[in-house]
Formats: structure tokens, C-alpha cells, sequence
């Protein structure tokens, strides 16, 4: 009776996409918390209320683990429509990377480059450039060239070098200036102030 008892208010272990999910979301409380160098698969999987072998089925290593997590969780930025208005898409593409950096995923990405040693840092360094920095200055690229088409920015400004501009200052902002100072109409001056004045037809 007593082992029947046990059994009923036992949790359900979690498998497959559920399972993925909460050992991602433990990694990345892990590393928002304690930092990268205290995150260890043995707290993540006790966070995830799982063996520490199922993660090692699936990751080698903790690096491996972290990178699949922000991969899974971090939005894409490759989904701004045409607004008709370089200014408008360039806005709405802004304001979607600050949300993503406040949020446990954008928590945890800061926390992890402030951290991470020069060993880690090529890995990690390679994995920014091709997840964030290079999908988002190829959309901005994209948005700079409709908005020639359309007349609204002028043909020398759709460049690869201007479109650098956005994740150069995002980084920046992100890096020494810190989250904070990226709230409400943060967007809207990046685009006023810094790009309009660059790209204006």
C-alpha cells in the first residue's frame, strides 16, 4: 500500500520534447544564476528531475548543452515583413532583438559572454557570429536593399558595412553600456538618431 501510495505522488518522469525542454530551461537558469563556470550537468539534470546519463546520451559536454539551448530558445530575426518602410521593418527588427536580450534566454546569452574563458571563447565566439551577428546583419542587408527599391533608402547605403552597423551598436549597448540602458524607445532612437541619418534616401 505504502509503495502504491509512493508510485501515485511520484512526478512523472519526462521524456522527449518535454523533457528537452526542461533541461534546456534548467541550463539556462543555471547559467543565469550562477554563471557559466558554476553550471554543471549534474544540477542540470536534478533541475530537470532527470538522470545526469540522459544528458550525456545527448551532449558530451556542457558546452554542447549550453549551445543547443540558446540555439533552441533564441529567437530568429530572419521574419520581418515588408512594412513598406525601411524605418518601420528596421524598428520592428530592433525591438525584437532588445526583447530577446530580456528575456532568461537573452539573460543567460549575456551572463555567458561576460564569462566565458579564452579556451571556450572560439566556440562560443563562432557560435554568436552564426546564430545572431551574421543572420541578423544579412536581414538588416535585406531590409536596406527593398527600401532602395522602394526609394526610401538610397542606393549606396545598402551596403554590407552599413547593415554591420545595427549588430555593432547592439553589441556594444549589450556589452559596456549594459541591458538597462536598452528600454522602452531604445528602438526608435537607434533608428532615428544613428541609421535614418546614414541610410535616408
Amino acid at each position: 500500500m505504502r509503495a502504491a501510495r509512493q508510485a501515485l505522488t511520484r512526478p512523472a518522469r519526462r521524456r522527449g520534447k518535454e523533457l528537452e525542454n526542461a533541461i534546456f530551461e534548467a541550463a539556462l537558469d543555471q547559467l543565469t544564476s550562477g554563471g557559466y563556470a558554476r553550471l554543471t550537468m549534474e544540477g542540470v539534470a536534478g533541475a530537470a528531475r532527470t538522470g545526469k546519463a540522459a544528458l550525456y546520451r545527448r551532449w558530451a559536454s556542457k558546452d554542447e548543452l549550453v549551445i543547443d539551448a540558446l540555439d533552441a530558445t533564441l529567437p530568429r530575426p530572419y521574419d520581418t515583413p515588408d512594412l513598406g518602410s525601411a524605418r518601420d521593418e528596421l524598428h520592428r527588427l530592433i525591438e525584437g532583438f532588445t526583447q530577446a536580450m530580456a528575456s532568461p534566454t537573452g539573460s543567460a546569452l549575456n551572463a555567458l559572454m561576460g564569462e566565458i574563458d579564452q579556451e571556450r571563447a572560439e566556440v562560443f565566439k563562432a557560435f554568436i557570429t552564426d546564430r545572431v551577428i551574421e543572420p541578423t546583419a544579412r536581414t538588416i542587408l535585406e531590409i536596406l536593399r527593398r527600401g532602395a527599391e522602394r526609394g526610401d533608402v538610397r542606393l549606396g547605403a545598402a551596403t554590407p558595412l552599413v547593415a554591420d552597423v545595427i549588430p555593432a551598436m547592439l553589441l556594444y549597448q549589450v556589452k559596456i553600456r549594459g541591458l538597462e540602458n536598452m528600454g522602452p524607445g531604445f528602438a526608435g532612437r537607434l533608428v532615428d538618431e544613428v541609421l535614418e541619418p546614414m541610410i535616408r534616401a
